[in-house]
């Protein structure tokens, strides 16, 4: 029988400044802070999801795209930017599904990861 898991509880996301991505995630995402935990680590709560930012010495390029949840990927782009963010792919319909337009905007946090902010519309 397959797991079969219902959600994503918790991302770890690598990144070389921790105090620079807890600014990133916590102040321009607006992600509430949970905790910091030893050696080098920061929780953050989107939703039913935890993310875990990993301080680490390595060099941090790249990793997993986030995808959040936004009402509108047009207007978090521009609340986003307002804070100086630069977007890799502007705020764009992808396709319409069950009657519902799917948008996306992609951006990179602080340290290099690649962030999607995805809106249902319609």
């Amino acid at each position: 029988m397959p797991l079969s898991p219902s959600h994503l509880s918790q991302i770890g996301i690598p990144v070389a400044d921790l105090e620079r991505a807890k600014r990133f995630y916590g102040e321009s995402l607006g992600l509430p802070h949970l905790f910091d935990a030893p050696p080098g680590l920061a929780f953050f709560q989107c939703g039913p999801t935890r993310l875990m930012l990993s301080n680490t010495e390595a060099p941090v390029e790249g990793g997993a795209m986030l995808f959040f949840a936004v009402p509108s990927a047009r207007d978090a782009q521009a609340m986003l930017a307002a804070t100086g963010a630069a977007f890799e792919e502007d705020a764009h319909m992808l396709a319409i599904v069950g009657g519902k337009e799917i948008w996306l905007a992609a951006t990179t946090d602080s340290e290099g990861n690649r962030i999607g902010l995805m809106s249902e519309e319609g």
